[in-house]
């Protein structure tokens, strides 16, 4: 991680960490950098936001920068994240720009930003545009008469773009399903009704798609899906769907009111992209937060799994590197490479309920083939990355893993790491059973927070 950009953007707390000063230097130096490749022409950097309250600000700031360094600014409005990804490349723009905080609360927000390609920048430029933003925002050249950037307006044509390409995704029309949708009064409420309505034949309800600037994921979404398995099971529902706060993650839950995650999309997409021969490899791409399961899963059924550090971002570097076309995140952030290039709720969505259909099986039966193991994570606040760096450290900790993992004699895993958006160490354990998996978990985080190692 660097010293701004953890690894999904600059997240903080606004106006408590991440305020309009910040937001204006990283616009600044987003266009000197990008302005160095274009030969004396302007960049032309698209930018959108997800619901918060907060999103308006910071992007008025981000704007006034850009334009201030002389880049041009496409304002695409309200769009999930993989909607931003997807029209910076449809419009050869050379940057796309984020405002969102994706799963977090409402007082949460966050900047990441894309190259032209739609994939996240390089750890060496996000070094580029920190070096500027922390030691050289004052010397960035201010332009003057008709060098200043300019400003176009994109919304809603962008998110019908988008729209019509979600929907180009799959061939099935999805006749007969009935499912319900949750927006997370986050960024899916501006497109979710009408990307599904498109399929005439589905039946789908949506909720919480009435954003008014700090609902967003506020006991609903990918993060609370009770409210929503209870729904789907009193309603009959054959699926229900959920998104987070700018839409790039989809959980979903079957039938019954299953939890249906990441792993158990990968396992069933990833066999059915097999067996049609869509699979380079043989092999999906998942991180070490996967569950033990989906290990066993696709080793049963052939189905190669590399894992890599936790974060999409790296997900997505090795499906790159390999030519792989599918992988993602036990947490919902799903990549189908061949159409887009970065994690996309509403496309997961739209594949699921299309192998659902294809199967003509319960959802139960096609996403619960793919069993976990009982698996715990907890979350520790700590103080700031130097506490998170002295843990990873610390001899005491790494002797106390040790421990677990020998007493689970290897039937379950122990993974404890520092979280790379948010001030918390995360633990994670698996084991045979719940109680196991919770108590070695809460030893070890006994042991953060007390002796804070």
């Amino acid at each position: 991680m660097g010293k701004l950009f953890g690894t999904d953007g600059i997240r903080g707390v606004v106006n408590a960490g991440l305020d309009a000063d910040l937001a204006y230097k990283v616009g600044l130096a987003a266009a000197m950098v990008l302005a160095k490749d274009k030969n004396g022409e302007k960049p032309l950097v698209t930018i959108g936001k997800d619901t918060r309250i907060s999103g308006d600000l910071l992007k008025g700031s981000l704007i006034a920068g850009l334009c201030t360094a002389g880049a041009d600014v496409l304002d695409l409005g309200t769009l999930p994240t993989p909607g931003v990804a997807w029209v910076t490349v449809d419009e050869g723009a050379d940057a796309g720009i984020v405002i969102s905080a994706s799963h977090n609360p409402f007082e949460h927000n966050g900047i990441k930003i894309f190259n032209g390609k739609g994939f996240k920048l390089s750890d060496e430029l996000e070094e580029k545009i920190e070096d500027i933003v922390l030691f050289g925002s004052n010397n960035v050249p201010m332009k003057t008469h008709g060098d200043i950037g300019k400003v176009s307006y994109r919304a809603p044509k962008a998110s019908e773009d988008y729209i019509d390409h979600l929907e180009s995704t799959i061939d099935s029309t999805l006749g007969g399903l009935r499912i319900l949708v949750d927006c997370a009064n986050g960024a899916a409420s501006a497109t979710a009704a009408r990307l599904f309505a498109r399929f005439s034949k589905l039946r789908a309800d949506v909720i919480n798609a009435d954003p008014d600037g700090v609902n967003i994921n506020d006991k609903c979404g990918s993060t609370h899906m009770e409210s929503l398995a209870a729904m789907v099971r009193a309603g009959g529902y054959d699926m229900g769907i959920a998104f987070d706060g700018d839409a790039d993650r989809c959980l979903a839950v079957d039938e019954l009111g299953g939890l249906i995650d990441g792993d158990q999309i990968m396992a069933a997409c990833g066999l059915d992209m097999k067996a049609k021969g869509r699979l380079p490899g043989d092999t999906v791409v998942a991180t070490v937060m996967s569950n033990l399961g989906l290990h066993l899963y696709t080793k049963d059924h052939g189905i190669q799994l590399e894992c890599t550090a936790v974060g999409d971002r790296n997900v997505l570097e090795r499906m790159v590197e390999k030519g792989y076309a599918i992988g993602g995140e036990q947490s919902g952030h799903m990549i189908f490479l061949e159409h887009a290039t970065t994690g996309d709720g509403q496309l997961t969505a739209l594949k699921i309920l299309a192998l659902l259909k294809e199967s003509g099986k319960k959802a139960s039966q096609v996403f619960g083939a793919c069993s976990r193991y009982p698996q715990v994570l907890l979350n520790i606040p700590v103080a700031d990355n130097d506490v998170k760096k002295a843990a990873m450290a610390s001899p005491l900790l790494a002797q106390a893993i040790q421990r677990e993992e020998a007493a689970l004699d290897g039937e379950g895993r122990v993974l404890v790491r520092p979280s790379g958006t948010e001030a918390l160490m995360r633990v994670m354990v698996e084991a045979k059973t719940q109680e196991q998996a919770q108590q070695a978990a809460q030893r070890l985080a006994s042991l953060i927070a007390e002796k804070n190692p």
